[in-house]
Parts: structure tokens; sequence; C-alpha cells
């Protein structure tokens, strides 16, 4: 992984609502200055309360939040500029994919652990926080950033609706599932996730059907899907396997593999 997807980041607790605040400011055009005064102000009597420190809880959480939707990296901006088109069109349950899948691209521990959550989920029915991170410090090394950043990542997806702690503490269930539709979105979606797995190469069916994805069933077929994006290329790998990845003028070299044939399928933006 690059060094931007071995960075944590993630180090506070972050609602829903505070997120749909910025995108909601971010797409009335507000400049940064406006949307730190803002949140500042939203989050006064939430967070750091009494407390005058330069860094404390609530200036961290401000920072994380500007950082997925407002001061993105250059190599983001124009995915989240169209995430923040989407956002003016399209309703709550949407708003939700589309703060997953900025998240994850904009930091990418969320993903990594959307997908341990996910992949747990499948298997068991249930989510135990201990095994999110125990596979975070797998991966992300034996810190005790790590495990507490894992903590954070799950408070967030139960204050987002999409886990649950039934019953016995830090064991997790699915919340609510949300059908996605609109090909233009699960499209994004998609690169979300080609932005941060290694090689931004995956099989297309493995990509549809990622745990990273848990709390949505994306509603759609390849053929509807290839007509959505013109960031990413379908290609096609030995007889009957598509790969997806992220267009070659984007910076995604497509891997030298002599069984990738040819033919590339190059998708266009809808009208």
């Amino acid at each position: 992984m690059s060094n931007r997807k071995t960075i944590i980041g993630y180090n506070r607790t972050v609602r829903l609502s505070w997120l749909e605040y910025t995108a909601e400011r971010v797409a009335s055009g507000c400049s940064e200055a406006e949307i730190v005064a803002g949140l500042r102000n939203l989050l006064m009597d939430q967070l750091s309360l009494g407390s005058k420190a330069k860094r404390g809880s609530r200036e961290k959480t401000i920072t994380l939040l500007l950082k997925t939707w407002v001061r993105v990296p250059s190599s983001l901006r124009e995915f989240r500029d169209r995430g923040i088109d989407m956002f003016k069109s399209y309703g709550s349950e949407e708003h939700l994919a589309l703060h997953w899948g900025m998240s994850m691209a904009a930091y990418p521990f969320f993903g990594a652990m959307a997908e341990v959550v996910g992949r747990l989920l499948r298997l068991q029915g249930e989510a135990a926080a201990p095994q999110v991170q125990r596979r975070a410090r797998e991966t992300f090394g034996e810190r005790e950033t790590v495990a507490r950043s894992a903590r954070y990542v799950l408070r967030a997806f139960v204050d987002w609706g999409v886990l649950k702690e039934d019953g016995q503490r830090g064991i997790y269930t699915h919340g609510k599932i949300l059908p996605v539709s609109a090909s233009r979105l699960i499209a994004w979606l998609v690169e979300a996730l080609l932005r941060v797995i290694p090689n931004g190469t995956c099989p297309l069916k493995a990509v549809l059907n990622s745990p990273s994805f848990f709390p949505f069933i994306l509603k759609t077929g390849p053929s509807r899907f290839f007509c959505a994006s013109g960031q990413i290329e379908v290609i096609r790998h030995g007889l009957d396997e598509d790969l997806v990845t992220l267009h070659k003028s984007k910076g995604t070299a497509v891997p030298a593999n002599n069984s990738v044939q040819a033919e590339n399928i190059a998708l266009t933006s809808p009208a």
C-alpha cells in the first residue's frame, strides 16, 4: 500500500449529522473558513465542553470532517466534486452512501475496517470489537492507536445506523441495509474502493459484492454499471472474468498480464 493507505488518521468518532452538515456547506459554496466557523458553532455544546485546548476533541473532529469533504488531497478533488454534485440531487439514503464512499477514499483505514466488519457479518452474523481490533493490528501494526481508531470507526457505524450493539457489549450485528440503484452512484462507490485497494484493480464481481459495502445492496447489473462512469475501465481477463481498474488517464496503470486481453471497455459518463 502507498503511504497514504497506511496512515490511520481516523482518530475520532464522526457522527453522520456532522458529515451531513459539512457536505451541505460544501454544496452551498461556502468557503473553508465559513465551514470551520460553522462546525465550531455546531460542535460547541457537543465536544470539548469548557476546554480551551487548541487541539482538543472538537478541533480534531473538525479536522477529520474537513479532510473528508473539504480539505481533500488533490488526487481526490475531482472525485469529491462528483460526490457533491450527487449530494445536491439525491435524498438522505443516498447521502449515507456518499458519506461512506468519501470516508473510504479519504481515510483508507475506514475502508479497511468496513471490509473487516462486513466479512465478519457475512461469515458469522456478528462482529465482535476484539476481532475487529485484532485484524486492524494485523494490517496496521501493533499499536494502541490502531485499536483505539478501530473503536472510533465501530462507534461511527453505530451512529450511522449500519451496526447495532445488541445484548453483550462490544458485539455488533447488522443495522439498516439500504438499496442503491442509481448506476452513477454505484460506479462512484466502486471507484472509492478501487482508490484504496492494492494496485487499484479488482474483479468486477468481487467489487460489486465487496464486504466493504455491507450496509448496501448494489441493485444494478454490469450493463447499467458500464454506462455510469468515465473514471473506470473494464478489462476482460481470461474467458469469463472482467476486471475493473481506474482509467489509465487517472494515474492507475493497467497491470501487465499476458492473460489480460487487449479489449478495454472505457466507461462513458451518462448524459
